[in-house]
């Protein structure tokens, strides 16, 4: 299972594919945290709980000793109101490996009045919901969790037998993983052969631009020249044009190490946030890449996420992901593969390209809508279930009929995931809501009543 995906050559498609604190002495601050980082997060497992109303008086502090008592080390600690209950507190914790984490969890089901596990360990029976981040700065804990380093090259890549361009790399790659939520994308004096390199694949692309791509990313590309320093003689900065994406529709860039696990990959999708590449492919093969680099991310994928139709389309699909069982993640990643990547629409009787995978192949572009391959409406049902090849051109396109159309597609198969619980994105503290319980949902839809009668005011005001 992989997650980025990469774009295309002029002769062949290579693509990468989104397949698939010790508790000696906490300190807890409502509504704050403590963390200290754990050394192999992809096996710990997340409770969250709420006291029963009448044990709320110290509670934290007697749960705290029942996971003493069992030697389980907490990694994380943090609280809030409860938003299923009025007047309580809910706690997660974030629990090491190790220890009798399974009578714990025995204790606290009888003991709270809320319980729910999140775990990435999949293979237990304990009726756990894989893990998944709730707040933003959560996409930190898994960022450095990728399938394959930046640097780490195969033996057919054009760059491997080139160790100055096999250092630049890892220097890439390094960036990267020392990134942390919350700073600015460190900036990169890029090298003149670089800058050279993405001249070539700004030229060729921006000629077909015009014809064949859909009028969504033609209308942002000259805001980007305009704002982000797009040209053929620079290549742009991540910075510049996380803060321009983020003006259009809050979505934003952070730079990524390696390919990420499909599940990891869309779940920044849901807080809005794109996993992007900041180096370059190599000299030698400028209309070639085996894996996504910076030519496919700024030029393939940046110009429709200013879109406001496309950007909730991709989150919707990130929002999805949220706890899904895997087959439901390999599924959502081939969707996001013959859509996000590889995606075809309709725009006044004519088919127009918007997958960054085509949008950054000087080949693909022409070769998709010409009359070789197969096309085939967009059905997320139907499309999930179709095969791909990751080293030659696609045999086979989806067509969507607008972003909303495809939009609406996916929220109706996303219904179709197993999980018990509802997911929601509360911009306000770029954080996910779990919706399950009553309160929650009469909660939400008082708000939504309130955001109703602003509408209806300020339709009154217009017809007067």
């Amino acid at each position: 299972m992989y997650a980025k995906t990469a774009p295309n050559s002029q002769s062949a498609s290579s693509n990468g594919t989104p397949n698939n604190l010790s508790a000696d002495k906490p300190r807890l601050m409502y509504g704050g945290n403590y963390i200290k980082e754990g050394n192999d997060s992809a096996k710990n497992t997340c409770l969250i709980f709420s006291p029963k109303e009448k044990d709320s008086v110290g509670a934290l502090s007697r749960y705290l000793k029942l996971f003493a008592e069992h030697e389980v080390n907490l990694l994380h600690i943090e609280s809030r109101s409860s938003l299923r209950q009025a007047n309580v507190y809910e706690f997660m914790v974030e629990c090491a490996f190790g220890g009798d984490l399974g009578t714990v969890i025995e204790n606290l089901r009888e003991q709270c009045s809320y319980f729910s596990i999140i775990t990435r360990n999949h293979k237990d029976n304990m009726g756990t919901v894989p893990w998944f981040p709730r707040r933003i700065r959560d996409l930190d804990k898994f960022a450095n969790q990728i399938l394959s380093y930046g640097a780490e090259l195969d033996s057919d890549h054009p760059g491997f037998t080139d160790p100055v361009y096999r250092q630049r790399r890892k220097y890439f790659a390094d960036l990267a993983y020392n990134y942390k939520h919350g700073q600015p994308i460190p900036r990169v004096e890029y090298t003149k052969e670089e800058i050279e390199t993405w001249g070539v694949v700004f030229k060729n692309l921006t000629k077909l631009y015009p014809k064949y791509a859909c009028k969504e990313h033609n209308h942002v590309f000259p805001l980007l020249i305009e704002n982000c320093g797009y040209r053929e003689d620079n290549i742009p900065q991540l910075e510049d044009i996380s803060n321009f994406l983020k003006d259009c529709t809050g979505f934003t860039l952070r730079p990524v190490a390696g390919l990420l696990s499909s599940r990891d990959f869309l779940a920044g999708l849901a807080f809005r946030v794109f996993h992007c590449t900041q180096y370059i492919r190599h000299s030698s093969k400028p209309l070639y890449t085996p894996e996504p680099d910076v030519c496919h991310e700024v030029l393939g994928h940046v110009p429709l996420f200013a879109d406001p139709s496309f950007a909730q389309f991709c989150q919707v699909v990130g929002m999805a992901s949220l706890g899904a069982p895997d087959e439901y993640i390999e599924k959502l990643a081939t969707c996001f593969w013959f859509t996000v990547e590889f995606g075809l629409c309709r725009q006044n009787g004519e088919l127009k390209a918007y997958g960054a995978g085509l949008l950054s192949s000087f080949g693909e572009l022409e070769y998709c809508l010409s009359d070789k391959p197969e096309l085939r409406p967009f059905e997320p049902t139907k499309t999930a279930l179709q095969k791909y090849p990751i080293t030659e051109y696609q045999p086979v396109y989806f067509v969507a009929e607008d972003f909303e159309d495809a939009k609406q597609k996916m929220i109706k198969f996303a219904e179709s995931i197993p999980r018990k619980f509802g997911v929601r994105y509360d911009p306000y503290t770029q954080s996910i809501n779990i919706i399950d319980s009553k309160h929650q949902i009469e909660d939400l839809v008082y708000n939504v009543n309130q955001e109703v009668q602003i509408l209806m005011d300020a339709l009154r005001k217009l017809k007067q």
